[in-house]
């Protein structure tokens, strides 16, 4: 499968690595200096591209990429109160986008176990919940994409939580997710339930970018050949 990598930084060559080792060809790299190269042959080749880069470039690669007729997976997080229009542009434009806010396996498998406590507490209102996460210190957006998407997993179960809020609560509705920025953290989400008797804690620790980067390469495998707006949903079935 030929592969466009947008972004190449530390994930855009973690998984450049990771496509090659897979059997995949890279025909184009684009980055901050060669935006250009939207319009060239060799990006226009490309079966799949993806897409690591930050929130307020995220949406014109997308738009980009959809006019050279190039599918897009992307796990850049931070923009999302945009994909509604997103998605009907997509609609409209038979176009492809693969995004998710975590492409690790284990992510994912970590996110079903979530949702399936959270609706067994939702039966014990005697605990409340809340979160953290933690990574690294050129993360940009936080609460982190992966933590959001947790949240909204708790909040679907959870009758007694409404909304989430950043770092503190400030009535018993709310559910609060603290962010912590540290060092080369790949990424650490725990998701906290407390009574007066006890505590019950579920976490996921990444320990390198590798998982996230095979992921994204999966989901490009996936992707290549369909159209209109998918997740990890699609591709894992859970």
């Amino acid at each position: 499968m030929k592969i466009a990598l947008i972004g190449y930084g530390k994930m855009g060559k973690t998984i450049e690595r990771i496509a090659l080792e897979r059997g995949h060809e890279i025909v184009s790299v684009i980055d901050v200096d060669n935006t250009d190269d939207f319009d060239s042959e060799a990006f226009k080749s490309a079966d799949v591209a993806i897409e690591f880069t930050v929130p307020q470039v995220a949406l014109s690669n997308y738009r980009r990429a959809f006019a050279s007729g190039v599918a897009v997976v992307s796990g850049t997080t931070g923009w999302t109160e945009q994909l509604p229009q997103l998605k009907k542009e997509i609609l409209a434009g038979n176009s492809t986008l693969f995004w998710s806010s975590n492409f690790s396996l284990g992510v994912n498998v970590f996110m079903a176990v979530n949702k399936y406590l959270a609706a067994i507490m939702n039966q014990f209102p005697n605990y409340n919940v809340e979160m953290s996460e933690v990574h690294h210190t050129q993360k940009l957006d936080a609460p982190s994409g992966t933590a959001i998407t947790l949240a909204e997993g708790i909040l679907a179960e959870l009758d007694r939580k409404n909304l989430w809020v950043k770092e503190t609560e400030t009535n018993p509705t709310e559910m609060a997710i603290k962010s912590f920025r540290r060092g080369q953290v790949p990424g650490i989400h725990t998701i906290t339930y407390e009574s007066e008797v006890d505590t019950i804690t579920i976490t996921h620790d990444a320990k390198s970018r590798d998982g996230f980067a095979l992921g994204a390469v999966i989901a490009a495998e996936f992707t290549a050949g369909k159209k209109g707006f998918l997740g990890m949903e699609d591709m894992l079935k859970f």
